[in-house]
């Protein structure tokens, strides 16, 4: 897969990149020293090539990265604190996501399989370099996984408009954080399965935030960092 920018490219584990594509124009000493430190394989081309390969802001420079590797859900219920992401689309949002939950100290994102966002070069780029640091788990049906997670005692938080003030709720120990759909939330079967369902208080006008900064605050209100 592909991944792009500067920062990308440091934050990468050296072993996983196959090659780098630098404009010509790229004049960066520091970029090129790092390169042949890590006896990472690059080519300088034309900077129109770059656009070809990639529509996002790339800096002149353009990853061609291993494909990501997704771990199993045995493999992060070990922590005390998981994100369940239900059905997100954006790969912006996921990406910042990664990047609040990484920063909390929060080591384990669930995804569905089907209908939702998955790392792309996006989400990459979004994060950071967050998304080396945690693990990301695809599974089929995410009320099964509710259900296996809860009789692993963990309790299930959905965020939702009408739930109780998370100024007034208690967290559990060991706990997941559901995030809905951009636009229609988190699905009616999720909500049912969920343990309880919280809000954040909202004084203004609009009653809405964006899903990644909606999950930030609640990720730091619920314990994120302890």
């Amino acid at each position: 897969m592909l991944a792009y920018g500067k920062n990308v490219l440091y934050m990468t584990n050296p072993t996983s990149i196959k090659k780098v594509y630098i404009s010509k124009s790229k004049q960066d000493k520091e970029l090129f020293d790092y390169l042949k430190k890590n006896k990472i394989h690059y080519i300088v081309v034309d900077k129109e090539l770059l656009n070809k390969m990639t529509k996002e802001h790339h800096q002149g420079i353009v990853l061609e990265i291993e494909d990501f590797q997704y771990s199993e859900l045995e493999e992060i219920m070990k922590d005390n604190f998981l994100l369940m992401l239900d059905h997100l689309e954006d790969p912006h949002n996921l990406g910042a996501i990664i990047r609040s939950a990484e920063a909390a100290g929060i080591t384990g994102i669930i995804l569905p399989k089907d209908r939702s966002v998955t790392v792309t070069d996006t989400v990459i780029k979004t994060s950071a370099g967050a998304i080396n640091n945690l693990k990301i788990v695809k599974v089929t049906n995410l009320v099964d996984t509710i259900k296996k997670l809860q009789k692993e005692n963990f309790f299930i938080y959905g965020a939702d408009m009408e739930g109780t003030d998370i100024r007034e709720a208690k967290f559990a120990p060991k706990k997941v954080l559901v995030i809905g759909n951009e636009g229609k939330g988190i699905s009616k079967v999720v909500e049912k399965n969920c343990d309880e369902m919280i809000r954040i208080p909202m004084k203004g006008e609009i009653n809405s935030l964006n899903a990644s900064v909606a999950a930030a605050i609640l990720i730091f209100k619920m314990g994120g960092l302890s």
